[in-house]
């Protein structure tokens, strides 16, 4: 999941890409499990990190 989320804050490809990339089938599943280790689903994941970014430019 570390992976992912790193992945998710850099920007780098799309949700269900990601989400395949890391073993998920269902981009569902992998949302309902990044949501239950870091508390946030991805989108909010890379919305925070974009908005951090956007903060100390």
């Amino acid at each position: 999941m570390q992976l992912a989320a790193d992945r998710i804050r850099n920007g780098s490809g799309s949700l269900s890409a990601i989400a395949a990339d890391v073993g998920y089938e269902s981009e569902a599943a992998f949302n309902r499990a990044f949501k239950r280790v870091t508390g946030v689903t991805p989108g909010r994941w890379r919305d925070s990190a974009t908005a951090n970014a956007d903060a100390t430019a």
